[in-house]
């Protein structure tokens, strides 16, 4: 099997070695891809978690930082797809038609342009709302975070198509019927394509920075004024932390073939453990803070998220008295339900119990 591994589906074309020659086993193949797809899982089913909670709750839709929040998980987890996809299609069928690979890997790109733009954003969200709180519900708008969102993608989409026309213009379009290893760097490893890379990364990385470092520094401002609610500012000067935090995570995939031209020469013998460990360290594994840094710390979600649990509880043990024939429910009262709605809930269990009083 051609260990096409000499660089991980998504990495931007740089300094890694082109020799296809390398093979691993089935053992390490197998391993390999194992590992991708149950990570893949394990943190898209987290993420899952999160949308769905906040799909199934309208008082997260009007606001503004639960959208982009949710916005990025559901960008996380359309990225991860395509990753760990592409890392097993290049084990499975290495070679596939340029047209497809070219779709996954802009997409792959835009998305990963997608998380600190987001960040960013989010990171204005918090500003506005410790340093401008009275002006907070008039700028942060729904209607303005989903413009703030189509510009995001705008923004990450003019570079993929950039990426698109530079091939148009250097290769025929029979170039575009052919197969070929899905890797970024085979599809777009062209100077001009390094050029451009290299420019938008750079605006990129300095706008998103600034823009953390100035919100930053304005709520650390904002809370020396004894007037402000110290908490609420405390608090977002940690969420920008974290902000900044999960944006070096993201900027790991620049870092990573830096470290790749260091160790495999000094061991070439575990060049392919050493590509995989870093396309894990930088690709996968950071897809998994999203939920860890905001959702897991948001008091809102984790309240609904665990209403949700003990409700499938709930469900599932009312589901075995009822196979065991025994439809005597009694429920703890000190939860969110309403004495009505516990009657509903055991009226689903047992459908001959007496009607609920109007």
């Amino acid at each position: 099997m051609v260990d096409v591994q000499t660089e991980p589906p998504t990495l931007l074309a740089s300094s890694k070695t082109k020799s296809y020659s390398l093979k691993d086993s089935f053992q390490d193949a197998f391993i390999k891809n194992f590992i991708c797809v149950a990570l893949g899982i394990i943190i898209n089913h987290i993420n899952g978690v999160f949308v769905y909670t906040f799909c199934k709750n309208a008082v997260f839709y009007g606001n503004s930082r639960y959208i982009l929040y949710i916005h990025l998980v559901t960008n996380d987890m359309v990225m991860l797809s395509i990753t760990v996809g592409l890392h097993v299609v290049s084990y499975a069928v290495p070679f596939v038609q340029v047209s497809l690979c070219c779709f996954l890997l802009l997409l792959s790109h835009m998305t990963a342009k997608n998380t600190p733009l987001n960040l960013a954003g989010m990171a204005i969200e918090r500003y506005i709302a410790v340093c401008k709180p009275l002006h907070h519900p008039q700028i942060c708008t729904v209607k303005r975070t989903y413009i703030l969102i189509c510009l995001i993608w705008m923004a990450s989409t003019i570079p993929a198509l950039a990426d698109v026309f530079i091939i148009i213009a250097l290769k025929p379009l029979t170039f575009f019927n052919g197969n070929t290893f899905c890797i970024s760097w085979v599809i777009f490893g062209t100077q001009q394509h390094r050029d451009r890379a290299t420019a938008v990364e750079i605006i990129f990385m300095l706008f998103v920075w600034l823009t953390l470092f100035y919100s930053y520094f304005m709520i650390l401002h904002i809370a020396k004024n004894a007037s402000t609610d110290q908490a609420s500012a405390k608090k977002a000067q940690n969420t920008i932390l974290l902000h900044g935090a999960q944006l070096l995570f993201s900027m790991l995939s620049y870092i990573t073939p830096f470290i790749d031209m260091y160790l495999v020469p000094l061991f070439p013998k575990s060049r392919s453990k050493i590509l995989f460990t870093t396309f894990l360290l930088s690709h996968i594994l950071p897809r998994l803070l999203s939920p860890l840094i905001y959702g897991i710390r948001d008091q809102q979600f984790v309240k609904y998220i665990k209403s949700y649990f003990s409700s499938l509880q709930r469900i599932q043990d009312g589901l075995a008295l009822q196979s065991n024939g025994d439809c005597k429910f009694s429920f703890d009262k000190s939860d969110e339900r309403s004495d009505e709605e516990h009657c509903h809930f055991e009226l689903r269990l047992d459908p001959t119990k007496d009607a609920c009083d109007e």
